[in-house]
């Protein structure tokens, strides 16, 4: 359905979102043109129009969500259907979608067994997966493990606890004092660092240092877009897991953006061919079409909860599990399965990578990240050989953002540029997105003078 707006109603529109509407991570108020928030009315694939009818290209799949893209009709009519029968159920139930949804997820994960815990989004998702993790090994008789690792510039959510693992973003030190117990290790870093054996054996010195007594869990993205879509090396994850595994650490793998064909498999792990005790996922189960989340549990985690009156998780959330949601969910399953779409992100997220590297004739860029599945970015710098920043100053995220928008690009214009296009984004649609690249950091690069 395509809304139009006279130009009466786009202004009255555009009026009531500078006085009332609060957007999230950025000033409220702000609707002009070049900086501030595009109306936008309707959708389909990789493009989205804004109130003028121009079409922009979704970079970042809305905000890494819309695997399947804008515009699928199935998902509503689904939704629909399930409301006209029942949109919630009461405490005690479980409706057909939600049982259905929990063994379709249970089905691609690599533990077959596993237990599905429904939630409203990534953010609980993980609070869930701590949660889970430190009552286990309560219920399995070592009360003393309650701290978790994390690595430094990760991003696990928006909750004061997700806050506290890794420290990603300004906001950290403007909501102090964080929650204790979480203890920080190095980041996985191809460019400027290390993303092999030495940077996982951190995590067990980091163990080894706090007593692995005390250690209840190790929490990582299989790949960090906050920290700059650094791809690890093929022995970093399956060190991790023997690492955990010899101290009886709980591995949760943090999937909300990797997960569901983003990397060009349905979960990231399977690349690395390891299991975690838990993965957290999010987004892309219903390529945001609805609110969901999701804690998967391996079946020896999920185990510890049952038998005693003491051992139950008595963890609720009122949108876990919701009839439509997961209606949302099963739908958007059926539609990225029958469509080959994780498929299709491995063979376009190697073209796009291929493509990507053509960006080196600017100087300004400094490294191109990428080549597993549609899940890439490039880094822009001062000086590519001593791999130097930007300073503030120099204005690098205004020039980008304001060539973005005259390239109807919807991304994020910064120092580390991330790219995640929706997952049925073609051979020409990627060529198409490579050239507004192109002419956006070209333009770029000329106004700041290098």
């Amino acid at each position: 359905m395509v809304t139009t707006l006279t130009g009466e109603q786009l202004e009255e529109v555009k009026q009531q979102a500078a006085e009332h509407f609060w957007p999230h991570a950025r000033q409220a108020g702000n609707v002009s043109e070049d900086t501030g928030l595009k109306v936008v009315t309707d959708a389909q694939g990789v493009w989205v129009n804004d109130a003028a009818g121009e079409p922009w290209f979704d970079l970042i799949s809305g905000m890494f969500l819309k695997n399947i893209g804008h515009g699928r009709k199935e998902i509503a009519d689904a939704v629909y259907e399930q409301m006209q029968g029942i949109s919630y159920s009461p405490g005690g139930t479980v409706t057909p979608a939600t049982a259905q949804l929990a063994a379709r997820i249970a089905g691609l994960a690599p533990d077959k067994d596993s237990r599905i815990y429904f939630v409203s989004g990534g953010s609980e998702a993980v609070e869930t997966a701590l949660k889970m993790a430190k009552q286990y090994h309560n219920n399995n008789g070592e009360a003393g493990r309650w701290k978790v690792l994390s690595r430094k510039g990760s991003y696990h959510g928006a909750t004061h606890a997700c806050m506290s693992l890794g420290q990603s973003g300004g906001a950290v030190a403007q909501i102090g004092p964080l929650m204790p117990g979480n203890i920080h290790v190095p980041q996985c870093d191809t460019y400027r660092g290390d993303c092999a054996l030495e940077s996982a054996k951190e995590i067990e010195r980091a163990i080894e240092h706090e007593g692995p007594e005390t250690v209840a869990a190790f929490i990582g993205e299989p790949i960090s877009v906050a920290a700059g879509v650094h791809v690890p090396h093929p022995d970093y994850w399956p060190a991790i897991r023997e690492i955990c595994d010899k101290h009886g650490v709980i591995l949760i793998c943090d999937e909300v953006i990797t997960g569901f064909g983003r990397t060009g498999k349905m979960f990231a792990t399977e690349h690395w061919g390891i299991q975690p005790d838990i993965t957290t996922v999010a987004k892309a189960l219903t390529s945001g079409y609805l609110p969901i989340g999701a804690a998967i549990a391996r079946k020896e985690i999920a185990d510890a909860f049952i038998g005693e009156e003491e051992s139950t998780f008595r963890h609720l959330i009122t949108f876990g599990g919701n009839p439509a949601s997961c209606a949302a969910g099963l739908a958007n399953l059926d539609i990225m399965e029958g469509e080959g779409m994780v498929e299709n992100s491995a063979e376009m997220g190697d073209y796009l990578y291929e493509r990507l590297q053509t960006l080196y004739e600017h100087s300004i860029v400094g490294h191109v990240r990428g080549g597993m599945g549609l899940l890439a970015a490039v880094e822009i710098v001062k000086d590519r050989d001593a791999k130097e920043k930007f300073p503030k100053e120099a204005g690098l995220s205004d020039k980008l953002t304001h060539h973005f928008n005259q390239n109807r690009i919807l991304g994020r214009g910064q120092d580390v540029i991330p790219i995640s296009p929706p997952l049925c984004i073609t051979r020409d649609e990627v060529d198409d997105l490579v050239s507004r690249l192109d002419d956006a950091i070209g333009k770029t690069e000329s106004e700041l003078g290098v």
